[in-house]
């Protein structure tokens, strides 16, 4: 099974890229976020036309996430447990061939003094929570999308300039390691621990698609199920260096069947 996430800034406004992009890489499942549409203007057609089943949250203008599938998806849940009165489009999760699957967009929390980094916070402490539950029933999960986290210095091509920023602080990558310590594998360092300047990110500005100023923040966390089938993953840059390219590029996760 091949599970691809990709913050695509936009879905309308990246149709060709993206549309592209899966006629050529053909991924069994592929996890959107920031689509930044409503729910019922998404271009279904254009992705069911190659094949694939969508289930989609959106949110006009911000956020949304959708989850892509060859096979139908089952049990679709469409927010994140734990805060009820968050509106914010941020999170799909379904099962597909017996894999528990989310998209997942978690807040950037910038700037730091305001509500949004706190919102960042228990988001994080609410998907820790989700994945406890998920764990005690024993089966494979992979949680996949555009985190917002910086995991390690090697995860950006300038660690001190990132060290006040919501994505770098702290208590964010406490928050990450918190996560991944209830026993998640975090794939791209599992299958590459030695990688150095490995982004899947590059701002708009400052020429830092062509400078490689990036950051490393679209992971996937497996259960150990799910990691018992980890046969590979990788980031795509191709897609980055297009013509009316997302500021992210894909990552690609292989599980074995």
């Amino acid at each position: 099974m091949r599970i691809a996430t990709w913050n695509v800034n936009s879905v309308k406004a990246r149709l060709a890229n993206v549309t592209g992009w899966l006629d050529s890489a053909k991924p069994d499942v592929v996890l959107f976020q920031e689509i930044k549409c409503e729910t019922a203007a998404f271009p279904l057609q254009a992705f069911q036309d190659l094949g694939y089943h969508c289930a989609v949250v959106g949110q006009k203008a911000y956020n949304g996430v959708a989850l892509l599938s060859r096979q139908q998806p089952h049990d679709i849940i469409t927010r994140l447990p734990g805060e009820p009165e968050d509106e914010q489009a941020r999170y799909v999760e379904a099962t597909v061939g017996g894999v528990r699957i989310a998209s997942l967009y978690l807040p950037n929390g910038n700037p730091v003094g305001t509500e949004k980094y706190p919102y960042k916070l228990r988001w994080m402490d609410r998907l820790k929570a989700h994945a406890a539950t998920l764990l005690v029933q024993e089966v494979p999960f992979v949680l996949g999308g555009d985190y917002n986290v910086i995991p390690e210095a090697r995860d950006v091509y300038d660690p001190q300039a990132w060290m006040t920023d919501a994505l770098f602080r702290p208590e964010t990558r406490a928050k990450f390691r918190e996560i991944t310590h209830l026993g998640l594998t975090e794939a791209f360092r599992a299958v590459h621990p030695n990688a150095e300047r490995a982004y899947s990110f590059w701002d708009y500005q400052a020429g830092a698609w062509p400078r490689d100023m990036g950051l490393r923040i679209d992971h996937f966390l497996l259960s150990p199920q799910a990691a018992d089938r980890l046969v590979g993953c990788s980031i795509d840059k191709g897609p980055r260096g297009q013509e009316k390219a997302s500021d992210h590029t894909p990552v690609v996760l292989e599980l074995a069947d």
